[in-house]
């Protein structure tokens, strides 16, 4: 885990990886929930859920599809819940802008030595 990228104010994390301009490697698969539609006009290997059509309904294949993906997924959203704890990402943040890329990644970094101990 580590922080590449972040905003001033409350912006979607979409636009912020739009923002960015991060150049990832094409080997890569990005998992992203259904807030990422259109991700893959960015990024070819990336995968979001299927919606559901107006007045209409998911095949089984596609029910399937996204419950996989939302298994893969679940651990990314643990990883953000447990950096959540430490109320960087929670909170609105009141301490100095320039350090709270140093501050992001000292909390990933705490967080990454405790799941290889």
């Amino acid at each position: 885990m580590i922080c590449t990228s972040h905003g001033r104010g409350t912006t979607h994390d979409f636009a912020l990886y739009k923002q960015s301009k991060l150049e990832l490697h094409e080997s890569f698969e990005l998992l992203a929930d259904s807030g990422y539609q259109g991700l893959h006009k960015l990024h070819e290997k990336s995968r979001t859920p299927k919606k559901k059509p107006r007045k209409g309904k998911l095949s089984k294949a596609e029910k399937r599809a996204n419950r996989e993906l939302s298994r893969r997924r679940i651990m990314v959203e643990n990883v953000i819940r447990s950096l959540k704890i430490f109320r960087i990402l929670a909170e609105r943040y009141r301490n100095r802008r320039k350090r709270f890329s140093l501050r992001f990644n000292l909390i990933a970094g705490i967080y990454n030595d405790e799941l290889n101990p």
